[in-house]
């Protein structure tokens, strides 16, 4: 085969049958760590990892306290078992009601409902993508009990005016960092704005435990409340000993993966700044240091010689590359009698159709992994014609 021929192979889209610009595709998570190997051998050695109670729980408790700078966490399930609980603690019930936004993870808005309380949503910010604060105002009445604002896909609430209104209004703010942990926002850690904070620590999130969550709070009458729902003889949204001992060395490591992940998106956005159809939604500055789980960008078709997002995405995971769609409006997957819309919800809309995310992983790679993807995309950017007529879209 001679050198022109190779090339010509190595330029055609993976889908198309030239070579994929990651041939060993995605890396796994979690990744293989010798600190979290040596705390699994030493729980098999003492047996910890079966017991009811032992150092690791309240050890990982002080260590998240201390990290975040907050007066108690209590550790539970799931991220989502974090966030009813939050809900609970500030007191939502029967009848009262919790904005949100309209673009956000589905287990909020059931959270609500599970409550027997009623989500109120609102928009998202045209830039971002993420809760707007000034389209508050127009989704508080007497009944208004709390906001949930969830920084997704890389991105932040500008949590401090939602910090802001809510205080003037006085109403409770939970902050769902589940996709942010250890960012930091206005020099504050993300999940410490609000009444109360949630982190979860999911199989796929960047403290990973396969399950599990964080409450964060320096209200004493919160903590309260939801020790009073779980303290039943027993815990009843446990996180176990062995789940414990392995978030501890991952959160002694956060701050330096994080910053990694950081530098890498810099990178991959630089080699992407010319192609308009693919914007992140937020990149560092001085005031925000995301942590990057999912990294988000808005999809624009048109700019991409019309490929709809579902091709693009199946394009690049060819190539090697995880990219995938995001989550959908939730005002578009609920039926209107199960919660109030306080406006039009535009950009939510376009969000459901237009969201693109990355998954983390291999933001820890090294700079050339970096290049892969921009190469990546750009295989797929120049080839949507053909892509167009000749891959099926399903």
């Amino acid at each position: 085969m001679s050198d022109s021929t190779t090339n010509r192979i190595a330029d055609r889209p993976a889908i198309l049958g030239g070579k994929p610009a990651r041939a060993n595709g995605p890396p796994g998570w979690p990744r293989r760590d010798e600190r979290v190997d040596a705390v699994l051998r030493s729980l098999i050695e003492s047996g910890d990892w079966g017991r009811y109670h032992g150092e690791h729980v309240p050890a990982l408790s002080r260590q998240l306290a201390e990290y975040h700078s907050v007066e108690q966490v209590l550790l539970t399930s799931s991220g989502t078992a974090a966030v009813e609980l939050a809900l609970r603690g500030v007191g939502v019930g029967s009848d009262d009601e919790v904005i949100l936004a309209g673009y956000d993870f589905k287990a909020n808005f059931q959270n609500v409902l599970c409550l027997r309380a009623i989500p109120v949503l609102v928009d998202v910010h045209p830039q971002t993508w993420q809760l707007d604060p000034e389209r508050l105002a127009a989704a508080v009445t007497s009944r208004t009990k709390a906001i949930v604002a969830s920084h997704l896909h890389g991105g932040a609430v500008p949590i401090r005016e939602v910090r802001q209104f809510a205080e003037a209004h006085k109403i409770a703010l939970i902050e769902d960092a589940c996709q942010n942990p250890g960012a930091m926002i206005h020099e504050r850690r993300a999940g410490t704005w609000g009444d109360v904070g949630v982190l979860s620590f999911g199989g796929s999130k960047l403290l990973t435990a396969g399950r599990g969550g964080a409450i964060l709070t320096s209200r004493s009458d919160i903590a309260e409340r939801i020790k009073r729902h779980t303290q039943r003889g027993n815990e009843a949204y446990p996180l176990s000993e062995m789940q414990a001992a392995v978030l501890r060395p991952q959160v002694e490591q956060l701050d330096e993966l994080n910053e990694r992940r950081c530098v890498n998106i810099v990178r991959l956005c630089l080699q992407l700044s010319d192609m308009a159809g693919l914007r992140p939604l937020q990149l560092p500055t001085n005031e925000l240091s995301p942590a990057y789980y999912k990294v988000g960008f808005q999809y624009r078709a048109e700019e991409f010689g019309g490929l709809p997002r579902e091709l693009f995405v199946k394009s690049l995971r060819a190539e090697g590359v995880a990219f995938d769609t995001g989550f959908r409006g939730l005002h578009l997957i609920h039926a209107k009698r199960r919660f109030r819309a306080a406006d039009d919800l535009i950009e939510a809309t376009r969000a459901d159709a237009g969201m693109l995310t990355l998954h983390h992983p291999v933001l820890l790679e090294s700079a050339e992994a970096i290049d892969e993807i921009a190469l990546a995309v750009r295989k797929v950017r120049d080839g949507a014609a053909e892509i167009l007529t000749r891959v099926p879209l399903g």
